[in-house]
């Protein structure tokens, strides 16, 4: 399928925005020394950043930057935040573990030529949730023990496991119906610029699926909010 060339620029131009907004990021936090107490969101405020261009910004000068010592030193404690905000926080990582499943899953798929059904976007889906998963399953765990609230590490490994588990689901179903569109109706093959533009807006889909359930598992009390550090 031919790709026309307004949405190739578009796609270049998004994703360099996206990149120079990471840059950004990555430089304020290891040239400005805002570096973040809980050092895993060091690489989900840029990774996030690609994908989420200046809404990652506004996000990071928002929750990520006022989370560390630097800026607390200079400005007192952040101002308290309620649980729609702290649910976006902690919809955040699984944008970034999913990210990063994708630029695993995607060229493993097409360096095998695998498929199911016939077509390789039922193995890109489940790759990218076998790769992401292990991958939030850390970052809650490490969270949770940062929190200090559950003493039990076992215990906290079957929170942090239930966390991820229903929050990768959550946000496959956002993530996934970009991608399914895409090998059924668009035809973009994995290695044009275009798909991987379709696939940004399918990780902000994602979030936006994975958002309710976040924000209903930190109102049941699940766990305590993890923070942004």
């Amino acid at each position: 399928m031919t790709i026309p060339l307004w949405l190739i620029i578009l796609a270049w131009s998004v994703t360099g925005i996206g990149l120079l907004c990471a840059g950004v990021i990555l430089a304020d936090i290891y040239l400005g020394g805002y570096r973040q107490s809980m050092k895993s969101w060091e690489a989900v405020w840029p990774i996030t950043a690609i994908y989420a261009g200046p809404l990652a910004l506004w996000a990071y000068y928002r929750w990520g930057r006022p989370a560390t010592p630097q800026w607390q030193q200079q400005h007192g404690a952040p101002a308290q935040v309620g649980l729609g905000e702290t649910a976006a926080i902690e919809t955040i990582p699984g944008g970034a573990a999913s990210f990063i499943g994708h630029l695993i899953a995607v060229p493993i798929v097409v360096g095998t030529g695998v498929t199911i059904a016939g077509k390789g976007v039922w193995p890109m889906i489940l790759l990218i949730a076998v790769f992401a998963l292990p991958l939030l399953i850390a970052f809650e765990y490490r969270s949770l023990t940062q929190a200090g609230q559950i003493r039990s590490a076992g215990l906290r490994l079957r929170v942090a496991l239930k966390i991820s588990v229903l929050a990768i689901v959550a946000f496959d179903t956002g993530m996934g119906a970009a991608m399914l569109i895409v090998a059924f109706v668009l035809g973009y093959p994995p290695t044009t610029i275009a798909f991987w533009f379709v696939m940004w807006g399918g990780l902000l889909l994602g979030f936006m699926t994975a958002y309710p359930m976040v924000r209903w598992l930190l109102g049941r009390g699940v766990t305590e909010p993890a923070e942004s550090r």
